[in-house]
């Protein structure tokens, strides 16, 4: 019978999948695998009603237009968390006081994203982020195209998991280098390509993506029957039950054991294929962990060890100058290649001459590089050797590196400055700013495409954007039909953005996204704005005289009102400005601290300024709201001492609720 086929095919491919993608142990080939796949896919087709929610045909869905919240059952809390040996021991001997010696069950901590599934009667029904613990968003047909995951579980059970999506390192770098190719924005770490790829709209984008996940937290129903008493049990049973685990996870009897396991992952981390920032440790008793409790935003009973940035060691093979949108040259650390974080670097910022100078480096040196912020590698400090001053000290250059113009400096800065407007690296440099995603948002259009348009003679200022066709994309290499057509439209869908991307893209000194928002709202039209003096600019808050006088000397220039009436004739107009529609956010100021779930830092920001609220990067005696995510630091503690009005991640949704 054809129900009986179908059920057959679906049950191989399952435990194909688990076995591949779960397991790491494929048990058919590719060929067997695609064969079957295409035979349930066609028996589907011509049997729609026997099509199931558990088949392995449902993983791909279909284009959504938005993702809808969605209110935990179950709250998901944030960690403490400690970077100290010594805070990891008195955090368990405060436990022993009070509870008695604990087993300690101590995983990895996965840097990717936390999201919660549910399962009724063993079939996946929901997938939800973790948002701010209380709300998330419906991703469901997103996380039905991550194989780990199982649609189906091996028991018939009522069941809620936790887990953390991630990319494989090795997945990442293929996908940046694919972007590279293409001319796409490229991914700042595995985290971040994570979160855009599950949060596409489009599920079959995220499908292509290699996408995985460990499961951490089980949350069964009352019914069930042989409950497991404690953590550890509690994760081999979603082992059991098909869910994909860290292998990695350790019974501890102790704190000393569980310090000499942080040890042993602080070395070894970087041998995996996948990021970590930590280890989670708990309290393996459930009855413990119940009498425990929580924190208004954290289990007692549970805690994170943070690993230290790495530092390593390589040497400075040389230092190459790179001019920037403004002209400003930035020295460049070329070294020999070194592992740092999980990923081979060749290169690091050094910031400016003044800190060269500091740091006295000489190109032969060993020098110390780490990543700031877990990203960008910069040189710390040199090595000390005996050879150091037997080396050449590093002079900083006369010249501009790409076209030959006499370097200068600029009052009260550090910098050198070219000053030729007809730079080409400069010119490259100030595209590459306007089309990205801070500025114009022009997507498609990377810097690959942007040096191959220079090169043509087919773009020399922003303003040529504009005036590009289909056909000249196609001239470039490797760009078809397609993708000219994709360049094109994005191009054409930027010339109506809000005021204040175009007031960044102008790259006028001294006034970046929040500044360009501040006046945006101010003024409504950039021809408000241009007509502005400096006295008044200056009594705006947040501006002052210095950008004041920076802004009424760029709207004077000639050759920037050329520009600008060059990009109204070609239909450059910035969107009107939306009126404000909440009372809540009408000129009201926000700051925003620690890490949000639901939307990136930008994308709150642009719906505040919507709203008719402005924001700012510091917390003060005027700042109206702190929207603090997790993992605040210190922002959310001047704004607790000021007595600043603090939203949750669920506060500000409430407050934006059916007006966007």
């Amino acid at each position: 019978m054809v129900i009986e086929r179908i059920n057959f095919l679906k049950d191989e491919i399952n435990k194909a999948n688990y076995l591949y993608y779960v397991q790491d142990n494929p048990s058919i080939s590719d060929f067997e695998y695609d064969k079957m796949f295409a035979e349930l896919k066609e028996l589907e087709s011509q049997n729609p009603l026997l099509i199931t929610p558990d088949s392995p045909t449902q993983r791909v869905g279909s284009v959504s237009e938005k993702f809808f919240p969605y209110k935990h059952k179950h709250r998901l809390y944030s960690l403490d968390n400690t970077y100290e040996y010594d805070d990891l021991k008195d955090w368990y001997n405060k436990i022993v006081k009070e509870y008695g010696n604990q087993e300690l069950v101590c995983e990895l901590k996965i840097d990717g994203l936390a999201i919660a599934l549910t399962y009724e009667n063993g079939i996946f029904v929901r997938g939800v982020t973790r948002g701010d613990g209380i709300t998330g968003e419906d991703i469901t047909n997103n996380l039905k195209t991550v194989k780990a995951i199982p649609l189906k579980l091996f028991e018939p059970i009522d069941i809620e998991v936790r887990g953390e999506i991630y990319m494989p390192k090795s997945s990442f770098e293929k996908l940046n280098e694919e972007n590279l190719q293409n001319g796409e924005k490229l991914f700042a770490n595995p985290r971040n390509a994570a979160a855009g790829s599950i949060r596409q709209l489009d599920s079959t984008i995220t499908a292509k993506r290699d996408l995985s996940m460990f499961c951490y937290t089980a949350i069964l129903s009352e019914r069930a029957q042989n409950l497991p008493k404690n953590h550890y049990d509690s994760i081999m049973y979603l082992k059991k039950l098909g869910f994909k685990i860290n292998p990695n996870i350790q019974l501890c009897k102790n704190a000393d054991d569980a310090v000499k396991y942080c040890k042993i992952w602080d070395e070894k981390r970087f041998d995996l294929d996948y990021a970590t920032d930590g280890v989670v440790i708990k309290v393996n008793n459930f009855l413990v962990q119940q009498e425990m409790g929580f924190t208004s935003r954290a289990p007692k009973w549970a805690t994170a060890f943070k690993f230290p940035p790495e530092e390593v060691t390589t040497t400075l093979i040389g230092i190459e100058e790179s001019v920037g949108k403004t002209g400003a040259i930035t020295p460049v650390a070329i070294l020999e290649p070194v592992q740092l974080g999980g990923s081979t670097v060749s290169r690091a910022s050094m910031h400016n001459y003044d800190e060269v100078g500091r740091l006295d480096v000489r190109i032969g040196d060993r020098v110390y590089i780490k990543k700031a912020a877990e990203i960008i590698p910069q040189v710390v400090k040199v090595v000390d050797d005996n050879e150091h001053f037997n080396r050449k000290p590093y002079l900083p250059p006369e010249f501009c590196p790409s076209c030959g113009s006499k370097l200068t400096t600029h009052p009260k800065e550090v910098n050198l400055y070219c000053d030729n407007p007809d730079c080409p690296e400069k010119i490259r440099a100030k595209i590459e700013y306007w089309v990205s995603k801070d500025a114009m948002d022009i997507d498609k259009v990377g810097p690959s495409i942007i040096e191959q348009l220079y090169n043509k003679g087919f773009v020399r200022t922003p303003s040529d954007l504009y005036k590009l066709t289909m056909q000249d994309f196609m001239q470039l290499d490797l760009v078809k039909e397609k993708s000219a057509y994709n360049m094109y439209t994005s191009i054409q869908n930027s010339k109506h953005n809000p005021l204040s991307r175009l007031l960044t893209a102008f790259t006028i000194k001294n006034v970046g996204k929040e500044t360009a928002g501040v006046l945006a709202g101010e003024y409504g039209t950039l021809e408000n704005l241009m007509n502005a003096n400096a006295e008044e600019l200056s009594e705006i808050e947040g501006i002052g005289e210095i950008i004041a006088q920076d802004l009424y000397e760029f709207f004077r220039k000639d050759e920037n009102i050329r520009m600008i009436e060059e990009l109204k004739s070609l239909g450059v107009e910035p969107a009107p400005p939306a009126e404000n529609i909440s009372d809540e956010f009408k000129g009201k100021t926000f700051v925003l601290t620690g890490t949000l779930q639901n939307f990136t830092r930008d994308e709150a920001s642009e719906i505040i300024k919507k709203m008719g609220g402005k924001t700012s990067s510091s917390v003060s005696k005027n700042t109206s709201f702190v929207l603090a995510g997790e993992n605040a630091g210190s922002k959310l503690d001047k704004a607790e001492k000021l007595g600043v009005i603090i939203l949750s991640e669920n506060d500000f949704i409430k407050m934006t609720e059916g007006r966007i």
